[in-house]
């Protein structure tokens, strides 16, 4: 008889614990303040990081960052299905319509090739030629006897979308057709280190010693050169909301400009505005 007291009264400690620890739960859940993130994969590692490092000071506040490119970032801002949207490349007037823009970073655009090839550095113009398809094989600028296979990104990625401002003028000359197009800065970096004869275009942020990033008229890719402006071939990191942010969204904003936020993103690779 006192066993069976004795069972059912742990019993009903565990169903009481069980109610308890279910209803905190449930309270935890419902006060806690989400931020979603979407846009440039260029910008994505950065934002991961940042939004990591929040979320450990402030366990009340969930972030989730996902991709999909920085046509992406826009219109999902301006929806509001994000609370931030991410864009690696300056907005056109018609773009930045309605919505706020912070800087979080700085980042260069790294033309890269394969470890195997020979080549260390190239003009800005040999770059421009390669890519509208006027140069074919290696051989014709100085390296080893090989087509050339051009990797670029799809419509719609700020990265690709710089790199036609930057290196293929704005709207003038066009990217060779035949390019095979990647949807992501991981999709370019794994292209290249597999193919020895590939060329493309990635963050400076997600650059690797998986492939080889070459020097651009003269100035190799770096912090510091991206920092002091030396390195040209370079675009803005954005952080985009649909008017003034409010709240913890402000508050997660405010807080990636602070110091401690500038040190998250010099940590993910991108420039700091504070450098």
């Amino acid at each position: 008889m006192v066993i069976k007291m004795k069972s059912k009264y742990i019993i009903g400690i565990v169903i009481a614990l069980i109610v308890i620890v279910g209803a905190y739960m449930i309270f935890a859940s419902s006060n806690q303040q989400k931020i979603s993130i979407a846009g440039s994969t260029s910008v994505q590692p950065v934002a991961e990081k940042l939004a990591e490092a929040y979320m450990k000071e402030h366990p009340n506040v969930k972030i989730t960052v996902q991709g999909g490119g920085s046509a992406v970032g826009i219109t999902s801002a301006k929806q509001g299905t994000a609370q931030i949207g991410t864009s690696s490349s300056a907005l056109k007037p018609a773009e930045a319509e309605g919505l706020n823009q912070t800087q979080i970073a700085k980042d260069g655009i790294v033309i890269v090739v394969n470890n195997a090839n020979n080549l260390t550095s190239l003009t800005s113009a040999q770059v421009k030629s390669i890519f509208a398809g006027n140069v074919t094989d290696w051989s014709q600028i100085g390296g080893s006897s090989g087509s050339i296979s051009v990797i670029t990104r799809e419509d719609g990625s700020g990265t690709r979308d710089a790199f036609q401002k930057l290196i293929m003028g704005g709207n003038g000359t066009s990217i060779i057709k035949s390019a095979i197009v990647q949807s992501s800065t991981e999709a370019i970096l794994q292209s290249v280190k597999g193919n020895p004869d590939a060329i493309g275009y990635m963050s400076l942020a997600s650059v690797t010693s998986d492939v080889k990033g070459l020097t651009i008229d003269g100035v190799a890719p770096s912090e510091q050169t991206v920092s002091d402006g030396t390195y040209k071939v370079q675009r803005p990191f954005l952080f985009l909301t649909k008017g003034t942010p409010t709240g913890v969204v402000k508050d997660f904003i405010d807080w990636t400009m602070s110091s401690e936020g500038q040190a998250i993103v010099k940590q993910a690779g991108a420039t700091p505005m504070t450098s």
